[in-house]
């Protein structure tokens, strides 16, 4: 599953990369994490020798798949994504049918997001009526306090 690109010194890539402890860094996870999703095949660094240098390619992965973990995707989803991504360029058939993968994840994010906001609204309430309740006890509480006082004074 994993993908190893070697390079030689005459083949260093051109452009932006990145060592794993960079990356690890700008996105503050483990160097292992970083490996261990290479190793599950949704990472593709180039070696030279026993360095790993990534791409810009693998650094916007690397963010899509921390944002995809923080949304619940599976690593599967998160890979089956990266593939039918890779390989809708140009097929129409492939395009269509990631266009409808890619829809029904909008419609599930659109879901838990009014999940979440009905779930936020429910707590507002019930913080209100509790700070509500709490208030008026004080209150009481500070009158009975008062009474008690005028009484015995």
């Amino acid at each position: 599953m994993k993908q190893v690109r070697q390079a030689s010194d005459e083949a260093m890539p051109r452009g932006t990369t990145y060592t794993i402890g960079e990356l690890a860094r700008e996105f503050g996870v483990t160097t292992r994490s970083i490996r261990f999703w290479e190793d599950q095949g949704l990472l593709a660094p180039i070696r030279m020798g026993s360095k790993r240098l990534y791409r810009r390619r693998d650094r916007a992965r690397l963010k899509l798949i921390l944002r995809g973990k923080r949304l619940g995707f599976t690593l599967g989803e998160i890979r089956e994504t990266f593939v039918l991504y890779d390989q809708a360029h140009g097929e129409s058939k492939q395009l269509r049918y990631y266009l409808g993968v890619l829809e029904e994840k909008r419609r599930q994010l659109m879901q838990q997001r009014q999940d979440l906001e009905d779930a936020l609204d429910e707590l507002s309430q019930s913080y209100e009526h509790c700070k509500h309740l709490l208030e008026e006890q004080e209150r009481r509480a500070a009158e009975e306090a008062s009474a008690g006082t005028r009484r015995h004074g």
